[in-house]
């Protein structure tokens, strides 16, 4: 399922872990500062929040020491710089099923993206996210042979703006059906082949952990090809505490370790309070 169309179906569901009282709402700063080193810097992805105001997300996340907010549309750019943050991930042109492993996408996209990359420039975005699309049928190699001319066309633009440019690694399995971009060759292969320092890898954890495993490794052995961190608790995308798979605390050192200093957003959907699972979360990770 795209993930713009199950943050709309999930509101409903959510309600409960997306939504503020009015007590709650008034008092942001009350939850205190969870993330004190910073040397990870930390975001969050709105859409895991939608019950929750945007300006409200932002003050919270500000009051609990977070850097930015991912996956905002470009309307939304400029709301995080009221709070004292940066939206660290911007949403790009196309969609998941449809993305760059399609020649007959280009024109589309790499417009919709040449269009986009000097408004994130003036709007302080350090990144947008484009997708590979759906396999229908497409080998790998041809995937990865049209994901390169695609992309090659929106390198040039996107170095001259300053403004980088990373395609998300997702799973086939429980998410994103037929998805091409599920294994971390085919985006490796994509970055080499782009060439650009602009053009990076959006390696989400939740994804990679359902598809490969073996986290601490890739990261190491392919950090100069990552741009961009997304986390999620496995199985589940809930939380990343103790009720799911995954040792948040040492693959957030691990990328600290690289010498990686961009952004690692957390999407998971909350199974409770919201924000107090956020809080925990920026906790965990701030290593």
């Amino acid at each position: 399922m795209d993930r713009r169309a199950f943050c709309t179906s999930s509101l409903a569901t959510f309600a409960l872990a997306g939504s503020l009282s009015a007590r709650e709402a008034s008092a942001p700063a009350e939850r205190g500062r969870v993330i004190t080193k910073g040397r990870l810097k930390q975001s969050v992805s709105r859409w895991c929040y939608g019950g929750i105001e945007l300006d409200t997300l932002c003050k919270e996340a500000a009051a609990m020491g977070f850097h930015a907010i991912d996956l905002l549309d470009e309307k939304d750019w400029g709301v995080p710089a009221k709070h004292g943050l940066v939206c660290a991930l911007g949403n790009g042109a196309g969609g998941i099923p449809r993305g760059f492993n399609r020649v007959e996408h280009h024109d589309e996209l790499v417009n919709g993206t040449l269009r986009l990359l000097p408004i994130a420039k003036a709007a302080g975005v350090p990144s947008v996210i484009v997708f590979s699309g759906n396999r229908d049928g497409l080998s790998d190699e041809e995937g990865v042979a049209n994901c390169i001319t695609g992309l090659k066309r929106i390198a040039g633009a996107a170095e001259k703006e300053g403004v980088q440019v990373v395609i998300e690694y997702l799973n086939s399995k429980v998410d994103h059906g037929d998805y091409q971009f599920d294994h971390m060759k085919f985006g490796v292969d994509v970055v080499k082949g782009v060439g650009s320092p602009s053009f990076k890898i959006l390696y989400d954890i939740y994804h990679a952990q359902i598809m490969e495993g073996d986290v601490i490794r890739t990261i190491r052995d392919n950090h100069e090809w990552i741009g961009h961190f997304h986390t999620g608790g496995v199985p589940g995308r809930r939380e990343i505490d103790g009720t799911q798979e995954l040792n948040y605390r040492a693959i957030a050192q691990a990328i600290v370790d690289t010498g990686y200093t961009r952004y690692m957003a957390h999407e998971f959907v909350p199974s409770r309070d919201p924000l107090t699972s956020l809080a925990e979360a920026g906790a965990l990770c701030d290593v």
